[in-house]
């Protein structure tokens, strides 16, 4: 499947569009935000970490395919995503409203259809042999 050192070169990309999205473009952070801008209409991309809670991750999932926004599953924790924010506290939500000078929302979206693609070809190639 994935190895380290790719995740560990993903991981590094996705946090270098998060600092241009920071220093360039428009965010929010924290749930009870995040869930105002998704209800509003005014998300472009939502950001959840690994470890927040279920209730929480469903329910901004669930609002957000009602608002048509993009959702990104972040591959750490709350520290590290707040780290990729140069944030000192814990950040569990990020809503990118406005990405700036970055194309973060483009690469995600293509990142996730192609491991879409290659977990179907994985599932047939599993069946068929």
């Amino acid at each position: 499947m994935v190895t380290a050192k790719k995740m560990k070169k993903y991981l590094e990309l996705i946090n270098f569009r998060l600092q241009l999205v920071m220093k360039s473009g428009k965010y929010v952070l924290g749930y009870k935000q995040t869930l105002k801008i998704i209800r509003h209409g005014k998300a472009k991309l939502v950001i959840l970490t690994n470890n927040c809670s279920a209730l929480r991750k469903s329910e901004t999932e669930y609002h957000a395919v009602l608002a048509k926004t993009g959702v990104h599953h972040y591959k750490g924790n709350n520290i590290e995503l707040s780290t990729a924010c140069r944030k000192h506290y814990r950040v569990c939500t990020l809503s990118i409203t406005d990405p700036g000078d970055t194309d973060i929302i483009i690469s995600l979206e293509a990142y996730q259809n192609r491991l879409v693609k290659n977990k179907t070809i994985f599932f047939f190639n599993k069946i068929w042999l």
